[in-house]
Parts: C-alpha cells; structure tokens; sequence
C-alpha cells in the first residue's frame, strides 16, 4: 500500500470564510490550498467589483505569512446585478466567477434572485466575456420536498438557463444527487460540477437517524445512500467534469445548536485527510490529485500549481482539533465518523 503521497497543491473552488473575526479564526485552516473560490453571501453580500476588492484585501489580511492561499472573488448575481462591472471587474483579475443563489435557498441568500428574465442580459454579457456562473442549484418552491431540489432545478432552472445562453460557462456548485452526475457528464465543455468532502461521506442518515445531528446539517442536504455513491464514484472517476469544492462554511455552535440551526459543515481542517482515505477506500488514490488540483484549474482556464504537499498515511490518526475558537465563539471541525491515517504534512 502507498504510505506517501506527493501531489500538486490542491485547491478549492467554493469556500466560505465570512468576515471579522470568523475571517481571521477560518482562513488559516484553509491556508493550505492554492486558490479557492470565494463565496460571496456576507451581509450585506458582496454585489460590486469594489466590494470584492476590499473583501480580497480583508482575507489576504486575514492569511498567516506565507500563505499559499489566493482567494479568488466572486460577485453575488442579484435582480439588479450590473453587467458592466461584472465584466469589467472579471477583466480588472478582480473576479473569477459570479455566484447565482435562488432567493432563500441557502444562508444568507435572501438577496439572491427573484425574477431570472431580469438578469438575462446579465448572463450573456457574462458568456459573451468569458465569465463563469457559480450555481447553487436548489429551487425554493415550498411544494418542493428538500430532499429533491436539486433535480428540480436542474429541470426548471439549470437546462433552461444555459439553453437561453449558449456559451455560458457554468459550475453546478456542491452537487448531492446521481441526478446531478448525470447532468454534468452530459451538459457538454462548458458544463462542470463541485463535489464537497462532506457529500462523499454523509447520506442522510448521518443527520437524522438515532437522533438529529445538527453539524452534518448542511445546504443542500445530505441525501440517501444511492446518491452518495454516484458522487464517490464520479469524484474517484478522473473524469475533468468534477473537482473539489468544500463548502466548507462554518458557523458558531451558538447557531448552530438552535430549534432552527444553520446550515454548513466546517471541514477545511482536515479535508485532505478525508479524501485521502475515500480516494483510498474507492481505490482510486492515482486520481486524487486530479479531483483537488487540476481538473477545476483546467475548467477555469488557469494553470495548475507547481508546489506540492506530501500526505503520508501513518499507523496512528491524525489529530484534529474539535473545535476551534472564532472570538468569543466556538465553531465545530466536520467529524467524518472514522479515524484518519492520512496526514497532511506540508500545509
């Protein structure tokens, strides 16, 4: 068996790292990746190519000396989105993606969009330069049962969009259903999807089953067992369409542990272990390298990063810390259930 593994250094393309102090307690943990996507649901949400600078500069603030970290800002796509600094900030290096949020869909998204005949004009500006759209994919339709959001919205939502905007390039952000598989292998080049580390490890029963557990809460849900596998195989599959996103989004245990809790998983601290061992369980250690570094490179039209990390899987676990502080709060560190051999020893 493999007991050292040198790769490209991966990155992350969805991360949330929030502001202030969450900023300052989060963004070291994610430290050891070279980009990640920055998700741009703060409050108020960051809609202008000004505010992402300044958002950028917060984070960069934010990283320990010598961070390989570059955070890659988006803009949150509103009813009233300008196309103009859209793609005048993609052409200032300010941003890399815009990031569409149906309207109550997720935390902090009541801003999201409402009318999507409205932001048309948005959309093709956005294809026409070249800019990608970041999708969570979930309708909000109360009538819609939560476990199949997504694979309404990719019917009513997602295949019309790209149809009405030929050229658009679109990620279908932390994907949880076969439903979701199958629509990314077929949607063609411009198409792909993020798969988070929690996704490859929780179904549904984690949350529900023996009693609620509100830190494998997260949105979109975890779902049943059939589609956890369809996502560890396309993740393992070295197919170019799927690439890592975390979602990683921590949230204070205050918040958290409510009759009406938040919804997010923190797994930045110890992600590279996770996949490490799925990737070993799925037999598939030879393509881990590309899921975390250069398939999201190549679909982002940017170069795969030139350092490397070594992971080694020792006899004894890694040890990660529970919790950690966030100012005067605690955030929980994503608990995938089973020991981690695999440590990352260049961060």
């Amino acid at each position: 068996m493999t007991q050292t593994l040198t790769l490209r250094r991966p990155d992350d393309w969805h991360l949330h790292l929030r502001d202030g102090a969450m900023l300052a307690a989060v963004a070291p943990h994610s430290a050891q990746f070279g980009r990640a996507i920055i998700m741009p649901n703060l409050v108020p949400p960051v809609t202008t190519g000004a505010q992402a600078a300044a958002y950028r500069d917060r984070i960069r603030a934010a990283l320990p000396a010598g961070a390989a970290l570059d955070p890659q800002m988006t803009l949150y796509l509103t009813d009233t989105t300008d196309a103009a600094d859209v793609v005048q900030a993609f052409r200032d290096g300010i941003i890399r993606a815009v990031k569409l949020y149906p309207a109550g869909a997720t935390t902090n998204s009541a801003s999201g969009v409402t009318d999507f005949p409205r932001v048309q004009p948005v959309l093709e500006a956005m294809a026409e330069a070249g800019v990608t759209l970041c999708v969570h994919g979930e309708v909000t339709d109360p009538t819609v049962d939560i476990f199949d959001r997504e694979a309404v919205f990719i019917d009513r939502v997602l295949d019309p969009l790209r149809r009405r905007t030929p050229g658009l390039r679109v990620v279908m952000e932390h994907i949880t259903t076969s439903d979701g598989v199958a629509y990314a292998r077929a949607g063609g080049d411009d198409l792909a999807a993020t798969i988070t580390t929690h996704h490859l490890v929780i179904n549904r029963n984690a949350i529900l089953a023996g009693g609620i557990r509100p830190h494998y809460y997260c949105l979109p849900v975890a779902k049943r067992e059939s589609h956890r596998l369809a996502l560890r195989e396309a993740a393992s599959s070295g197919d170019a369409r799927f690439f890592l996103g975390t979602d990683s989004a921590p949230h204070p245990d205050a918040a958290k542990l409510q009759p009406c809790g938040c919804a997010g998983c923190f797994t930045a601290p110890n992600t590279m272990s996770i996949l490490a061992q799925v990737f070993e369980d799925e037999g598939a250690l030879d393509r881990l390298e590309g899921f975390t570094a250069l398939h999201g490179a190549a679909f982002y039209r940017l170069p795969a990063n030139e350092d490397r990390i070594t992971l080694t899987r020792r006899d004894a676990p890694a040890a990660y810390p529970a919790q950690i502080a966030a100012g005067s709060e605690v955030v929980t560190v994503f608990d995938p259930g089973f020991p981690l051999y695999w440590h990352l020893e260049d961060k």
